[in-house]
Order: C-alpha cells, then structure tokens, then sequence
C-alpha cells in the first residue's frame, strides 16, 4: 500500500476521443429528455454528476442540454510488477434548460 501511496494520486483530463466519453455518452439518453432520469442513469453508472442549469423551472420541467465529461481522478495501483490505473471519481457536467 506504501508504494501505491508513493506515487501519489493524479489528475487527468479526459480527452475527447477517449474511452471515458464513450461511456458518457452511451450513458446519457440522446435527445430531449427528463434531467431527472439522465441524472439518475449516470449517477447509477458510477459518474459524478455536477448540474449547471440556465432557468428557474424546477428540475422535473428541465431538459437536457448537454452532457460533457470533466475531470477524473485516479490513483496508480503498483501490485507485483504492473502499473495499473484505478478510477477513484469520473466528474460529468450536465447542461440543463429549464
């Protein structure tokens, strides 16, 4: 655990062409839909969700605008002689119309 530890936890910007955003975007529902269900949908696959929302309606009268992946944040596993990355948090940011 001490040599996983010394190595110390990163930060890292998910590109566009990533395999992270793929997730995201099978996770997110395409089109208009109620916030609350894709809220939910990817809260469920494991993502952090952080809501910017344009309006004053309640959240059950938004749509969905945008789904945009943020930062992840991993540690590196250093068992036996692979260095292996571990997902700690997966940020999306969900862009509401309300």
């Amino acid at each position: 655990m001490k040599s996983c530890l010394s190595l110390g936890i990163t930060s890292a910007i998910v590109g566009a062409g990533g395999i992270a955003l793929a997730g995201v975007v099978s996770a997110a529902p395409t089109g208009p839909s109620p916030a609350e269900d894709t809220i939910r949908t990817l809260q469920s696959s494991g993502y952090t969700v952080l809501v910017n929302r344009t309006g004053s309606k309640p959240l059950s009268q938004c749509t969905v605008k945008q789904v945009r992946q943020g930062v992840t944040h991993e540690i590196l596993d250093t068992r036996g002689t692979d260095i292996k990355p571990l997902i700690i948090s997966d940020v999306v940011y969900v862009d509401l119309t309300c």
